[in-house]
Formats: structure tokens, C-alpha cells, sequence
């Protein structure tokens, strides 16, 4: 995962942190019994610097899991040693229930295998799904201890936050107990601003070969899962110029007209980053496509790319889900079409062809695979799946080119203005790779983002 804030000042105080521990003046003090399994291995130390609403620096520290606290030998004016989100002690009274069971079972499990003269392969199976279920039981019970607080001023709970992955989602074990969720929950929930945050391995023997003292991102496993709520913005890449981020659907990319249509993309990257220019967003995507999207920090970085746009030298790839099976219609593999669409002024904001008064849209696309698609309703079909490379940026230019008749005549999947949509589906249309000229640097970069669906 890509370091949602700048890393360098608070990279050098977890470095001090390390010193501190070393000599005493911070003590790691054990506050859960030693793991045999674990009982070797290192841990991460986290740092995050933020601002407080009156202005002041505020200095944040903490250590990942439960098994260890950091104790600071005396008082230190406006910092804070960050506790766990969820205390050892709820933790073990939530596993209680089980707990003995669970440890019952794994040692007949581990006798019939040493033992497999006597006993049948169908009863180790037996105990083994047994096993797994209370687990499954004793983690749920866990994970439902856990909300964090966000960026936008609400909690959110981890369950409710798997439960956009999935209807049976289980994140892995020990999700919510790294530095980052941490300390930006405690971050978000006194109202401060971060400005920097660093996580670095510290201890001993570890098994993934981290070093000691060495600067680590987020990890994919656990934070990937929970920092995008926690922030709103899942951040691809950031420096001091740009940010491309993946947006979500149903997001606006830039705020609409009234105090209700105020949440979007620019919003939320300007609570995150409050020096940022006031109109960040170079380009746009519909609210209901999902995919990347770059912004810019600075006015000059902002200047250079718009330009990028305008020149069509910046090239984007969208992936989509049309409803039916194009290759049955006569469409070839791959092509190039121009079609001619304008604002249907009547029914704003629906665009209609117009040969003479509309603009030209170009589009390329190669049709990838068919496959089967199951809506919410839970009538299967066949769907072809298409992808886009547009060379003009026109209002719905994928939406028009798929459902339109002078198009495929085969709308989008979900799309809401041009086909249709069940309730709980949404635009199966996703930008998965933009490239574009650095406007520092003049470094060409490319991100690509695997579509959700």
C-alpha cells in the first residue's frame, strides 16, 4: 500500500523512538502473554505528527498488536503514546467462550494424524470443520469489537467495512492492530490534521526479513482493507505535486450545487490536505464509474497537466461489463468508431446523437472475453467484457458508445441513464490505467488498478 502522508519527519522520530527504547527512556513493556510462535519476532513501531485545531503540533506514537505498550519514562509536552483500539482484556474475554474448546480439538486433530492406523480420515475432516467454525465464531466476535474513527467525523465499524468486499467476508486475524489504523483513529477522533506518518521494524528475528530500523508502508493484508474508509480516498500515489487516487463508485468527482452534493473526491483530498490548491481535480469521472483519477496539489503542477488533457496526450484505458454478447451482434474483435453526440437540453444530463451540431467522440476498443454476470435479482446471463481506450474525453463517451445504436446497441451493465439498473447493482465501468507526464519531474508514469468487478 502506497504512504497515504509524507513520511520524511516522521521517519526521523521513529528512528529517535528506537533510541529511546535502546536506552530507557522509553520502556516496551510486555501486557499479553509471550507467543512461542512469536516470541522472536520484531515488531513495528508507528509515528504520526498532526496539527491540532488551535495549530499546535501534536506528536503521536504507538506500537503494532496487542502483546506490547510503549511506557515513556517522564512526561513529554504534546505527545501522546497511542493505545491499542481494542485492549487485550476485551480481546480475551471475547475469545473465552471457545478458546478452551478450540485448544481440545487441536490436540485430537493432531493426534489422529499421528495416528492415522486408527482412526478414519472422515473424523479428522469432522473435527477440523468444527474447529474452523468456532474460530470462525471466536474471530467474528473479535472483529466486532472493533470501529475506527474517520476522516469525515463518523465511526465506522470493521464489519461494516468488509462488508463492502463481501456478504461472508472475514479480514485477516489481527486487522486493526497495526500502527497506521491506530493512529490515525486516534488521530481523526480528537480532530487532528496529519501531517506525517512513518512505521519502521524494530526487535529481533523476523521471518519476512524486515530490518531493523528500516521505513515500511502500510501493509496490503490488513490496512489496505480499513485505511481507505478510514481516510475516504484510496491513495495509488502522492508526492508534493500530485495524487492519483482510486476512486470509489457513487462518489462525485468535484462537490455539486447544495450542502448535499458537497462530498466528493476534491472534498475529501482537501480535509486530508488542507494546503492544497482549491480546485484540485485536473479531469473528471462519473460519479458512478469507479477507477483512477489524478489531482493536483499545486496551481503550476495543476496548469501542466490540464494541459496534458486538453492536448490528449494523457492516455487512459477503462474496463466495462456490457450486457449481452457482442461477437452475436457482427461486432468485430477490435476497432476504432466516431460518433457525434450533444447535450440534450431537455433532459439534461442525458447527451444525444447529433451528426451536425454534436462533437466527435473516438473511441478504440477490443472486446476481452464473455462471461456469465449474476445481478442482485439472481438471473445469470452472458455479458461481454469490453475495454475502452478513448481518444477524446466527451460527457459519457463509454456510456453512449456501448448503449447507443449508432454504437454496440448494448448498454453498460448498471448504467442508470442509457440501460438499466437493479437496486444494489451499480455501473460495471471502471478506469483501470491512466498515464501521464510528470509535471515536476517529466517523468512519464502509469498506474493500473484491477476493476472490482
Amino acid at each position: 500500500m502506497f504512504p497515504p502522508f509524507d513520511e520524511k519527519e516522521a521517519h526521523v522520530l521513529c528512528l529517535n523512538l528506537i533510541e529511546d527504547i535502546n536506552s530507557g527512556k522509553v520502556l516496551l513493556e510486555r501486557c499479553a502473554k509471550k507467543s512461542e510462535v512469536r516470541k522472536d519476532s520484531g515488531i513495528m513501531l508507528g509515528v504520526l505528527t498532526a496539527l491540532s485545531e488551535d495549530g499546535k503540533k501534536i506528536i503521536l506514537k504507538t506500537v503494532s498488536g496487542n502483546a506490547k505498550r510503549l511506557v515513556p519514562a517522564a512526561k513529554e509536552e504534546n505527545v501522546f503514546y497511542v493505545p491499542p483500539v481494542v485492549s487485550p482484556e476485551k480481546i480475551n474475554e471475547a475469545l473465552k467462550k471457545n478458546d478452551r474448546l478450540i485448544h481440545k480439538l487441536t490436540f485430537f486433530i493432531n493426534f489422529i494424524k499421528e495416528n492415522k492406523k486408527l482412526y478414519s480420515k472422515k473424523c479428522s475432516s469432522f473435527l477440523i470443520r468444527y474447529r474452523t467454525r468456532l474460530t470462525d465464531e471466536s474471530l467474528l466476535k473479535v472483529f466486532d469489537l472493533y470501529s475506527f474513527s474517520c476522516s469525515d467525523g463518523k465511526k465506522r465499524s470493521l464489519m461494516e467495512i468488509c462488508a463492502q468486499k463481501g456478504k461472508n467476508f472475514l479480514p485477516p486475524c489481527g486487522t486493526g492492530d497495526c500502527c497506521a489504523p491506530r493512529l490515525l483513529d486516534f488521530a481523526f477522533s480528537h480532530k487532528l490534521v496529519p501531517v506525517s506518518m512513518a512505521e519502521v521494524f524494530y526487535g529481533g528475528k523476523d521471518n519476512s526479513t524486515r530490518e531493523n530500523g528500516k521505513l515500511y508502508p502500510p501493509c496490503d493484508e490488513r490496512c489496505s482493507l480499513i485505511l481507505p474508509s478510514m481516510l475516504g480516498l484510496e491513495i495509488i500515489y502522492r508526492d508534493e505535486h500530485v495524487c492519483v487516487i482510486n476512486k470509489q463508485s457513487m462518489v462525485l468527482s468535484i462537490p455539486g450545487r447544495g450542502e448535499e452534493k458537497k462530498d466528493s473526491i476534491t472534498y475529501r483530498l482537501k480535509r486530508l490536505f488542507p494546503s492544497c490548491i482549491e480546485q484540485p481535480s485536473v479531469h473528471r469521472l462519473d460519479m458512478e464509474t469507479s477507477g483512477l483519477m489524478v489531482l493536483a496539489f499545486t496551481k503550476e503542477a495543476h496548469r501542466i497537466l490540464g494541459r496534458q488533457f486538453e492536448e490528449g496526450t494523457v492516455k487512459k484505458e477503462y474496463e466495462a461489463l456490457l450486457d449481452g454478447v457482442l461477437q452475436k451482434k457482427g461486432i468485430d474483435s477490435s476497432g476504432i468508431m466516431e460518433l457525434y453526440f450533444r447535450l440534450d437540453v431537455e433532459n439534461r444530463p442525458h447527451q444525444i446523437w447529433d451528426e451536425v451540431h454534436g462533437k466527435k467522440a473516438v473511441t478504440e476498443w477490443k472486446l476481452l472475453d464473455v462471461e456469465y454476470y449474476v445481478p442482485p435479482s439472481g438471473k445469470r446471463r452472458a455479458v461481454t467484457r469490453v475495454l475502452f481506450i478513448p481518444h477524446t474525453g466527451r460527457t459519457h463517451q463509454l456510456r453512449l458508445a456501448s448503449s447507443d445504436s449508432h454504437g454496440f446497441a448494448t448498454p453498460i451493465i448498471g448504467d442508470t441513464l442509457y440501460g438499466n439498473c437493479e437496486e444494489g447493482e451499480r455501473l460495471m465501468l471502471h478506469a483501470r490505467k491512466l498515464s501521464f507526464v510528470h509535471p515536476v519531474t517529466q517523468k512519464v508514469m502509469t498506474f493500473e488498478c484491477k476493476a472490482p468487478f
